[in-house]
């Protein structure tokens, strides 16, 4: 199995550091207000997804990595960063040979239907800007108790791609990197025609849950200017800030 190593995950200007485990590294790197540090470990006893979802990995089988980076954008943006990320993520496992990876509103990875990994971002108010610490997970490989946990399809980079994780996050943190670059210099404008070209469910009908409760189906119509979901609903056109997708099928 390969360890992680952070002299194999090298990245300019980017200090890199690596646990054996840790509660979290979203928690250890707001906890310490630092920019421009990427904290990757084995093990999380506290990882999270959206919504405090925990995040199950066994040691070994997944990418996992934190990436703290100061961002110089107005506050009413910052809720487009996990698209951001997304779309460097994406790219990147593209660019390694997972080509059909493709992006979930608002923060999933999925591979052929299946969930390939998360995103999680958070944010701090840092002397004038804002600390964004960006976490990201991938199923590298194989863990069949993940998937009898989780009762969902999910995908491993492995059956794609021969997994160096060192690689990976490298990779993967550097086309990231890229983005949030895009974004800082453009806004979320710049990258929401890539963000659409990989949209799993463009077209589909999908049923969502929305933060009150309520459902709401309608035909997925790319992103709203803030990163909101479009919803063709059948009383006419609306943005989705905050929603969770129950199901998606052919419109």
């Amino acid at each position: 199995m390969d360890r992680l190593e952070a002299g194999a995950i090298a990245l300019p200007g980017i200090v890199v550091r690596v646990q054996e485990r840790c509660t979290s590294t979203n928690d250890l790197l707001l906890a310490a207000g630092r920019a421009d540090v990427l904290l990757a470990a084995e093990e999380q006893s506290a990882g999270r997804g959206r919504r405090g979802r925990r995040w199950h990995a066994a040691s070994g089988a997944a990418a996992m990595f934190s990436l703290a980076k100061r961002v110089r954008r107005p506050l009413r943006e910052l809720p487009g960063l996990a698209l951001v990320a997304g779309v460097g993520a994406a790219r990147a496992l593209r660019a390694l040979g997972a080509e059909r990876t493709a992006l979930k509103w608002p923060n999933d990875l999925v591979l052929d239907g299946a969930k390939l990994g998360g995103i999680l971002v958070e944010t701090r108010s840092h002397g004038g800007a804002t600390l964004a610490v960006i976490g990201i997970g991938i199923n590298c490989r194989c863990d069949a108790a993940l998937e009898r946990r989780l009762r969902r399809p999910v995908a491993w980079l492995e059956q794609h791609v021969k997994v160096d994780r060192n690689r990976v996050i490298g990779c993967v943190a550097a086309s990231v990197l890229e983005a949030l670059a895009e974004f800082e210099a453009r806004g979320l404008e710049s990258l929401r025609a890539a963000w659409e070209s990989m949209d799993a469910h463009a077209g589909e009908r999908l049923r969502l849950r929305l933060a009150d409760g309520r459902v709401l189906t309608g035909v997925a119509r790319g992103l709203d200017e803030d990163g909101a979901l479009r919803l063709q609903t059948a009383r006419g056109l609306r943005a989705v800030r905050s929603a969770t997708v129950l199901r998606a099928r052919p419109a």
